[in-house]
This record gives structure tokens, C-alpha cells and sequence, in this order.
């Protein structure tokens, strides 16, 4: 099970974070890895920086993240892991 939390601050929000969450949304019902992925908003993270928004994946914060690198954030934290887990 992949534990996903999407920063919905005030700042991520400002950056994105309901596109993120989208983004996240679709990706998991595109692999049908609903009953793999728990998927929820959180308030301030504390890794605010000047670009993208913050996600916090089971308990690795990553900064930055937007449209533009989803699919490697994506493809590394939650397919990889759940694939390794299902060895």
C-alpha cells in the first residue's frame, strides 16, 4: 500500500495542487490501482519552495512536483514500489 499526500496550503495551492491531485487521480484509476494507493490532501507539509508543490509519498517529502515531472515522480514512488511489492 502506497500512502499519497498532496500539500493543499495556501502556497501549493497558489502552485498547482488541485492539478496535482487530479493528475494523481487519474494516474491511479489508469493502472486500477485503487485498492494499492490511498490518496488524500494534507495541510502545509513545511517543504514550501518556489515552484510546484509539495507531496508527501509514505515518508519521503518531495518538492517541486507539477505537471512537468509527474509521470517520473509517478512512475519511481508509486508504480515501482507497488510493483516490488506484489514480488
Amino acid at each position: 500500500m502506497v500512502f499519497i499526500q498532496v500539500c493543499v496550503g495556501s502556497s501549493c495551492h497558489l502552485k498547482g495542487s488541485a492539478e496535482v491531485v487530479e493528475l494523481f487521480q487519474k494516474a491511479i484509476a489508469e493502472h486500477h490501482l485503487e485498492d494499492d494507493v490511498v490518496l488524500s490532501g494534507s495541510f502545509c507539509i513545511g517543504k514550501c519552495n518556489l515552484t510546484g508543490v509539495s507531496v508527501q509519498i509514505d515518508e519521503q517529502v518531495h518538492v517541486g512536483v507539477n505537471r512537468d515531472n509527474f509521470r517520473d515522480l509517478f512512475k519511481t514512488y508509486v508504480l515501482d514500489v507497488i510493483e516490488n511489492e506484489r514480488k
